[in-house]
């Protein structure tokens, strides 16, 4: 799922750099051009937050190594990928310690 969760955004994101260049300023403006996908945006920034705070604290619990991978995954591609991964992290740690 880690694979689909960063090959699905990225094919969209490499059209709109294809598009516009490197431009991270219009690329950010395009996030909240609308109400729609200003929308959309601000549920997928508030789900991050939510999902940071809940797997730091789960990632302590547990003792799952390495879950600062998930802080990368999320800037470079998005919750698509650092969800995934963090189950992955969790469920491998999980399997060392029993």
């Amino acid at each position: 799922m880690a694979v689909v969760g960063t090959v699905a955004p990225w094919v969209l994101f490499g059209s709109f750099f294809a598009a516009h260049g490197p431009d991270l300023p219009l690329f950010l403006q395009s996030l909240f051009v609308n109400g729609a996908a200003g929308g959309f945006s601000a549920d997928v920034f508030a789900s991050i937050i939510v999902f940071w705070v809940w797997s730091w604290r789960d990632a302590v619990k547990l003792q799952v190594e390495r879950w600062w991978l998930v802080l990368p995954a999320t800037f470079f591609v998005g919750l698509s990928l650092a969800l995934p991964l963090y189950l992955y992290l969790r469920e491998r740690d999980d399997g060392l310690n029993s």
